[in-house]
């Protein structure tokens, strides 16, 4: 991860209740992947990492992207999760965000191709709800029951097509919390992403370059964007390919 000096490094080990105060503190946290995965692997298995990650290889061609582009693959799942852990997936539905949230995409149903049920039930599927759960819940603890949506996203970059991981700019998701794992950067340079508050403020910026950097974000203080991604070798297949989990109070 490239973390601008005066954020804090989040270091291996830490606990929650480390994680929960920093973002009560600055809105978001900006997490190596070292410090992620030690998290994961606390709290649950990885032993299907492979598989995980291996299938953003399947993704779908998202065809609802009104600028046009076809740079944007991805999959798609629902869950609920209640405060004692307990995970159930839900039926397929379509993914829907109001113009105030997107003004590029939003304002329709926009069906994607279901997350593969051996992934949806997987174990780093199960790990990153776990420590999600347990996070955001300390975070929101009145919250009786939280509704889940789970997006595998690979953002494709082509000579001269750089791929937009945020279209929309820089915005809000219109949940409670966010969470962005990275899974795999090839041959991609940029995609910086930045935070900002309500009146367009900057609280800092920071690039998920490793697998399992990840960011933590508070919806309700937070705005969020990515820099487009573009090819370091031309010739060579391009992508970034990340988890995005966001928790609504059900």
């Amino acid at each position: 991860m490239q973390i601008e000096p005066a954020l804090m490094e989040v270091p291996v080990g830490a606990s929650i209740d480390t994680l929960e105060a920093l973002v009560r503190r600055q809105g978001f946290a900006a997490v190596p992947g070292a410090a992620m995965r030690d998290a994961l692997e606390r709290l649950g298995s990885l032993a299907d990492w492979n598989a995980f990650a291996a299938s953003w290889n399947d993704l779908a061609l998202d065809t609802y992207m009104a600028d046009g582009g076809r740079y944007r693959r991805r999959r798609y799942g629902v869950f609920s999760v209640e405060p004692d852990g307990t995970v159930t997936r839900e039926a397929h539905q379509p993914h829907y965000q109001s113009r105030s949230y997107n003004a590029l995409n939003g304002g329709v149903e926009r069906w994607f191709e279901p997350i593969r049920p051996e992934i949806g039930d997987g174990a780093s599927m199960r790990a990153v709800l776990d420590h999600s759960r347990r996070l955001f819940s300390a975070l929101s603890p009145a919250t009786a029951r939280w509704h889940v949506e789970v997006h595998q996203f690979r953002i494709e970059a082509n000579p001269g097509q750089p791929g937009q991981p945020t279209p929309e700019g820089s915005h809000r998701d219109g949940v409670d919390h966010v969470l962005v794992l990275l899974i795999r950067r090839q041959n991609v340079k940029s995609g910086t992403t930045t935070i900002h508050d309500a009146k367009g403020r900057r609280l800092g910026s920071f690039t998920l370059t490793d697998p399992f950097d990840a960011a933590l974000v508070d919806d309700h203080r937070c705005y969020h964007g990515v820099t487009p991604v573009e090819p370091l070798d031309p010739a060579a297949p391009a992508y970034r390919d990340v988890l995005v989990v966001t928790f609504r109070a059900a």
